[in-house]
């Protein structure tokens, strides 16, 4: 049974209704087209009432949606001839990130990205979503492999952050981090971020260095949980979805700080809706990008990267 979010039951009661009667329609002699067209009619107003009007918490729910498209599903709707590798050499494999070497529109590419399951056992499998060290320092080997090689790379961010347990500190989560932010810094390649669903904490940022960072429409991207925000700044995470409203973490907001450089529109209703129809709409800002970024040197490359972070956020130089 397809999960329904508490906002949008208005919109599935009507259009289950919709559905009864063309149904009723077939089954019998009935003329119902008027009534059919009526509440189609009705319907378009209801959807363009709720899902163009969705507050920032709403937002988030779509972002967690467990039918939300993940990487590998866009990875084989918008590339060709995708083979993944695995491992980090140094401790072994962390299906909680998939990454591989495949071609867009015949260029070879390098495609990383975090993995959610679709069901509980998968999730159990991709540590829903949650990379140890060694998913980071395998993303860091193929990246670094790319950029040997000159190949663009696509990165795809959706985890609620990196795995907090204690087998991932003794293995050097925070370490794993940091080098990947130093190290994506320099990458002399043409590097484009998608945010996907949602984007928390470090263990997004991990993925996040890039030339363009691009989000859908309903996903997210924060230094921490709206749960988390709750929890710290009034000691109660049942007040999550106050926190979603002051937090600024909407693709919209995120592109009004100058933190995004596009928002992706999704399918009315979610990314859910229509995958293939969604990943169009990536593959379309993932040209544009990738055709502004090849015209660059490498220097010119690493001085637009340098200058774009720079510029991100505000800052007072104090007197000596």
């Amino acid at each position: 049974m397809k999960q329904v979010l508490d906002f949008e039951k208005p919109v599935i009661e009507l259009r289950g209704k919709i559905e009864e009667l063309k149904k009723l329609t077939q089954e019998s002699e009935m003329d119902l087209s008027e009534e059919i067209e009526t509440l189609e009619q009705r319907l378009e107003k209801l959807e363009e009432d709720v899902y163009d009007r969705l507050t920032p918490w709403n937002r988030v729910q779509m972002a967690r949606h467990p039918e939300r498209p993940t990487t590998l599903d866009y990875i084989h709707s918008i590339f060709t001839d995708f083979m993944e590798l695995h491992g980090d050499r140094l401790y072994g494999d962390d299906e909680a990130i998939v990454a591989g070497i495949a071609k867009y529109k015949n260029q070879p590419v390098t495609v990383i990205g975090h993995q959610r399951g679709k069901d509980t056992k998968e999730n159990l499998r991709r540590n829903f979503g949650m990379p140890h060290p060694e998913g980071y320092r395998k993303a860091l080997r193929l990246m670094k492999q790319a950029d040997k090689f000159n190949r663009p790379i696509v990165c795809f961010i959706d985890t609620k952050g990196a795995y907090p347990g204690k087998a991932a500190e003794e293995r050097g989560q925070s370490e794993a981090i940091a080098r990947n932010l130093m190290e994506m810094a320099g990458l002399t390649v043409p590097v484009v971020c998608i945010v996907i669903g949602e984007g928390g904490s470090g263990g997004a940022l991990a993925l996040g260095v890039g030339d363009h960072i691009h989000m859908l429409e309903n996903s997210t991207y924060s230094v921490i949980s709206p749960e988390g925000a709750a929890a710290l700044l009034w000691k109660d995470s049942n007040l999550a979805q106050n926190a979603a409203e002051t937090m600024k973490i909407t693709s919209y907001d995120l592109k009004e700080l100058g933190i995004v450089d596009k928002v992706i529109p999704e399918i009315r209703g979610g990314a859910h809706r229509d995958i293939k129809g969604q990943a169009k709409k990536i593959d379309q800002v993932l040209q544009e990008s990738l055709e502004g970024l090849k015209s660059l040197s490498k220097e010119e490359l690493l001085e637009t990267r340098w200058e774009k972070y720079k510029k991100i956020g505000d800052y007072t130089t104090l007197p000596l």
